[in-house]
C-alpha cells in the first residue's frame, strides 16, 4: 500500500540556479544556470542524478513531475557544497572528480539528518606521523590539552547564549562555574563529567521557550510542538529522534556541522574517526564530534535568533507514526545554506588540533608545521595582512510569514494585506470609542469652553474697518482660497490659531473662515507682504 504524505512535498523555497520544467520526455538542452545561493546546492526527492556532460556538471532532482535541473561550467560556477538528502539516485565517478577538481565538497545526508558520506578536495596533506600522534594523543598529554581547550570554548559559548539569548543568569553562572573547573581537570573523564553537568543547566534554560506558529496552523499541530520541551527525546533517550520542531532543526544543523568537521579534519590530514573526547564507536566520526563542540553554541544561537525573529510553519515539518518530528525537504534545503557559516567556524579548531598533535611528533626543527589550508592564516602572516578569517558568509534569514495565514510577506510586517483588514478595522473602532470617551471628559470640555470663549471674544473685538477695502468675500473665494492648496494644513492652523481639522476644511474650500482671518490667509497665499 502506498504511503500517504502527512504534508505535501512540493517545494516551497525556490533554489537558486534551478529551472522548473513541465513534464516532458527530455529536459531542455540549455537550462538557465545561475550561481548557487551561498555556494550551496541541495538536492532532494527521487531520481537524483549527478553527472558530467561535455565538461559541465549536470544536477537533477525533484518529486513527481516537479523536476529541476542545474548545469555548471568549470569557470564561474560558485559551487562550494553539494548536499544530497536521501539515497534515491546516483552520482558518477566523473562528477565526484569534477567536484574535487573545483575545490568543492560533496555531502550525503540520510532523511533523518545522519551523515552518510562526505568528501572534499584533496589538499595533499597526508602524513602518517600526524595520524599516529592522533591515535596516541590520550597517552601523550595532547589529548587532555585538546579536550580542555575545546570544552572551555564550548562552555564559554553556552554561557553567552544562556545570558544573551535565553536571558537566564542562573544557568549562565552555573555554566561559568563548570567552565572554570575545566581548566584544573586532570583527566578527560573529569572534563566529560563537567561538560555533561553544564549541558544539564544549559538545556534547562531552553524548556521555557515558546514556539509560535501562524494562527491558521495552530489547530493543525500537536500540542507539544508549541514548546521546546526537553533536549532528550522520549523515543530514543538521547537527542536523536526529535519529537518537536526546534529539536529537529537543531539536529539537522548539527548534522551539517558534523559534515563540515569531517571535511576540515580530512583536509588537515587527520582521521575523522579517531576521537579524543568522544570514544571510538562504530560508524561515527568521533574526531569530527570533538571539533563540533566549540561550534555548537553558534548553531544554537542561530536557531534561537530564527525562532525569535520569525514564525514556524506547519508545512515545514511532518510527524511520523511513532511521533518522530522530521523536516520537509524544501525547508531542510534552506537550512543547508548555512553550511558555509559552519565551515568557517570549525576551520580554526581543526587547524589548532592538527598543530597541537604535530608538536608531539619527533621531527627536524626545520620541518614546517601543517599548512593552514582552511583559514590561510600563515599566508596572511607572511603578507602582513590582519590575522583575521575571511569575511563571514551571511547566514540565510528566516522567511517572514503572516501571523494569521502563514503567507510570505515583506520583512518588517506582521500580517498580509488580507489579514490586516480586520485588525486595522478593530483598531479604528477602538480608537473611535476611546476618542468619544475622551471628548466627554471634564478636561476636554474645559479646553473646548476656553477655545470657544477665545474665538467669541476675537469676533466681538474685530473691527471690519481694519480690513483693506479690496479684501472682500469675492476676492477671498477667487484669489486667496485657490492658492491655499499649496500651503500645508499645519501652517494654516498655526497662523489662525485653529484646529488641524478646521484648517484642512479651509484649505479644501469646504469652510468659509471668518473675515478676520482673510488677511492672515492672504499673507500665506502670497498676496500680502510677509507671506
Amino acid at each position: 500500500m502506498a504511503a500517504t504524505p502527512t504534508v505535501s512535498q512540493r517545494p516551497q523555497f525556490r533554489k537558486s540556479g534551478e529551472t522548473t520544467e513541465a513534464p516532458q520526455p527530455a529536459l531542455a538542452e540549455s537550462p538557465i544556470r545561475r550561481a548557487p545561493r551561498h555556494g550551496v546546492v541541495t538536492l532532494f526527492g527521487f531520481g537524483i542524478k549527478i553527472s558530467v556532460d561535455r565538461g559541465h556538471l549536470i544536477l537533477e532532482d525533484g518529486i513527481g513531475t516537479e523536476r529541476h535541473r542545474w548545469r555548471f561550467s568549470r569557470v564561474g560556477h560558485g559551487l562550494r557544497r553539494l548536499v544530497v538528502i536521501g539515497a534515491d539516485g546516483f552520482i558518477s565517478l566523473a562528477a565526484l572528480r569534477w567536484v574535487a577538481d573545483q575545490d568543492a565538497a560533496f555531502v550525503m545526508l540520510e532523511r533523518d539528518g545522519t551523515v552518510l558520506a562526505s568528501t572534499g578536495p584533496a589538499y595533499g596533506l597526508d602524513d602518517a606521523r600526524l595520524r599516529r600522534a592522533q591515535a596516541a594523543a590520550l597517552h601523550s598529554g595532547a589529548g587532555l590539552l585538546i579536550a580542555r581547550e575545546l570544552i572551555s570554548k564550548k562552555l564559554a559559548g553556552q554561557e553567552q547564549v544562556a545570558r544573551d539569548k535565553l536571558h537566564s543568569s542562573e544557568a549562565a553562572n552555573a555554566i561559568a562555574h563548570f567552565r572554570n573547573a575545566v581548566g584544573s581537570a586532570r583527566t578527560i573523564d573529569a572534563i566529560r563529567l563537567l561538560e555533561s553537568q553544564a549541558a544539564t543547566e544549559y538545556w534547562s534554560g531552553w524548556q521555557s521557550l515558546s514556539i509560535t506558529f501562524p494562527k491558521s496552523d495552530v489547530r493543525l499541530i500537536p500540542e507539544h510542538w508549541r514548546t521546546f520541551a526537553a533536549r532528550r527525546s522520549p523515543l530514543s533517550g538521547s537527542s536523536r529522534l526529535a519529537v518537536t520542531p526546534v529539536n529537529a532543526i537543531v539536529n539537522y544543523l548539527y548534522s551539517l556541522l558534523e559534515a563540515e568537521a569531517c571535511l576540515a579534519a580530512a583536509a588537515m590530514g587527520l582521521d575523522p574517526g579517531l576521537g579524543i573526547l568522544h570514544l571510538d564507536t562504530k560508524a561515527r566520526a568521533s574526531l569530527a564530534c570533538d571539533l563540533m563542540e566549540p561550534v555548537r553554541p553558534d548553531v544554537d544561537a542561530f536557531v534561537l535568533d530564527w525562532i525569535n525573529r520569525a514564525l514556524l510553519k506547519r508545512e515545514w515539518f511532518f510527524e511520523k507514526r511513532d511521533g518522530n518530528c522530521r523536516l520537509m525537504a524544501p525547508f531542510a534545503a534552506q537550512l543547508s545554506e548555512t553550511a558555509p557559516v559552519w565551515r568557517r567556524a570549525v576551520a580554526p579548531f581543526a587547524e589548532w588540533v592538527a598543530r597541537t598533535l604535530w608538536s608531539t611528533i619527533r621531527k627536524s626543527d626545520r620541518e614546517p608545521a601543517p599548512a593552514t589550508r582552511l583559514t590561510q592564516r600563515h599566508k596572511r602572516e607572511v603578507t602582513g595582512a590582519k590575522l583575521l578569517l575571511p569575511p563571514a558568509v551571511r547566514a540565510p534569514r528566516p522567511q517572514n510569514i503572516c501571523h494569521g495565514c502563514g503567507a510570505p510577506i515583506t520583512p518588517g510586517c506582521t500580517h498580509c494585506a488580507k489579514c490586516k483588514v480586520p485588525i486595522v478595522t478593530g483598531h479604528l473602532i477602538s480608537a473611535a470609542i476611546s476618542g468619544r470617551v475622551a471628548s466627554k471628559s471634564a478636561k476636554s470640555r474645559a479646553r473646548l469652553a476656553d477655545t470657544q470663549s477665545r474665538h467669541n471674544a476675537e469676533r466681538r473685538n474685530w473691527e471690519p474697518s481694519s480690513q483693506p477695502a479690496w479684501l472682500d468675500e469675492e476676492t477671498y473665494r477667487h484669489q486667496i482660497q485657490p492658492r491655499l492648496e499649496s500651503v500645508t494644513r499645519s501652517a494654516i492652523a498655526r497662523a489662525l490659531g485653529v484646529s488641524g481639522v478646521y484648517a484642512g476644511d479651509i484649505r479644501r474650500g469646504e469652510r468659509l473662515p471668518h473675515p478676520r482671518h482673510w488677511q492672515a490667509l492672504a499673507k500665506l497665499a502670497g498676496l500680502l507682504p510677509g507671506g
